[in-house]
């Protein structure tokens, strides 16, 4: 059997690492590969790419309840995240421990800047053990008054799924005179916001997660402050992301943000997938442990661990049986140290060192929830039957697997 075989009997269940293209975006950036001109053109030709442009930039707005002068598009949300956090200019920079590595890196990077003159320092708030950030750490950290901090905090944790409170972190911080950015790259089609709601001064989004093309993204940036571009050239995106715009993707970007509001409709089916999936592993070894179950999560994501068999291998394993689901963040993927999201949780390595995650999307089926199970229960027989088959031929000492 080839690859592509192979492929076709697969089922994918990394959505929160990227998720399919939808058909109506593929169609949507086939036919905006024809459109000739530059959008910084004023001839007719130049006037088509900038009307696409500005569509889609009504589009992406509307999903977030934005105005669509306050959407930047970018390659991307690793690149609106730096933006965020290098272009809002404040000496004090506050993220939490779980945050994406495009967060955690980038304030990292800023903070060790101070020993060029710029005088950066950073915060990282702890998380409880389901892991929600600690409002009483941030108020802390803000103390009386906080007019040079800037706060970021994610909305939906990317490994767990765990939903941040970060409305009420707005509310504290802009109390106390911070700015506050949220990294809102898993949301889209999944949960429903609105960056009023929230109260946030800048939000992230990456049109891959949600049926989009890979490299566009966008920052939300509201009108009230100035944002420094992260990179220098042209007047483009109002002169706050210098370039020439990516147009076929920022027009399938577009069309996913309006597809987005069909996938929030089918959230609550998605959720009852992702439980039943919990449930069934849950009966097959008690020993399952399901992180952040506790607390409001997106309904496509579970992150769980079969003690004592490492993440890899169950991955390879559901691999061969045509799974895919992942041992964590894609942006850390071939690593063997544990994910930092999950140490964050305060769990030992034993533990967070054998989680995988399941993340569900626009096109999955419920048929597919039973091969996972299927699959995952063979691939946990034969675990069992190999160590058994091993204790056999020793002194009879041993731990069960899954234990």
């Amino acid at each position: 059997m080839s690859g592509s075989d192979r492929r076709t009997e697969a089922i994918y269940l990394d959505y929160n690492a990227t998720a399919p293209v939808k058909p109506e975006v593929s169609e949507a950036i086939a036919e905006a590969l024809s459109i000739t001109g530059n959008p910084s053109s004023v001839h007719q030709f130049g006037r088509d790419a900038r009307d696409a442009v500005e569509t889609a930039r009504d589009r992406v707005a509307a999903m977030i309840g934005a105005r669509p002068e306050d959407i930047v598009f970018t390659a991307g949300g690793t690149e609106a995240n730096n933006m965020a956090l290098n272009g809002a200019r404040r000496r004090r920079l506050v993220i939490s421990a779980i945050e994406h590595p495009s967060i955690l890196r980038a304030a990292e990077s800023i903070a060790d800047s101070t020993s060029r003159g710029n005088e950066k320092e950073l915060e990282v708030l702890p998380v409880d053990s389901l892991g929600v950030v600690s409002l009483q750490a941030l108020d802390q950290v803000l103390g009386e008054n906080a007019d040079d901090v800037l706060v970021s905090i994610m909305l939906a944790n990317n490994e767990t799924g765990v939903i941040q409170p970060v409305a009420d972190i707005a509310t504290l911080a802009h109390e106390r005179g911070a700015l506050v950015h949220c990294d809102a790259v898993q949301a889209p089609g999944r949960i429903a916001f609105d960056v009023a709601a929230l109260g946030v001064d800048m939000l992230s989004l990456s049109a891959h997660k949600f049926g989009g093309p890979k490299g566009i993204g966008a920052l939300f940036v509201a009108g009230a402050f100035d944002l420094e571009p992260l990179i220098v050239g042209g007047g483009q995106e109002r002169s706050r992301r210098p370039g020439t715009e990516n147009v076929a993707g920022i027009v399938g970007f577009g069309v996913a943000a309006q597809l987005a509001a069909e996938d929030l409709q089918r959230a609550p089916h998605v959720a009852a997938m992702r439980d039943r999936v919990e449930q069934n592993l849950s009966e097959i070894d008690p020993n399952v442990i399901i992180f952040g179950a506790g607390a409001e999560r997106l309904p496509n994501t579970s992150c769980l661990t079969m003690p004592g068999v490492q993440s890899e291998m169950q991955v390879m394993g559901l691999d061969l049986a045509g799974v895919a689901v992942s041992a964590g963040s894609a942006c850390s993927s071939g690593k063997v140290e544990p994910s930092h999201v999950l140490r964050a949780l305060g769990l030992p390595d034993g533990e967070t060192g054998c989680a995988i995650r399941i993340s569900f999307g626009w096109a999955s089926r419920d048929e597919e929830v039973d091969k996972l199970v299927r699959a995952w229960r063979a691939f946990y027989a034969g675990l069992s039957a190999r160590f058994t088959s091993g204790v056999s031929q020793t002194s009879g000492s041993g731990t069960a697997v899954g234990r």
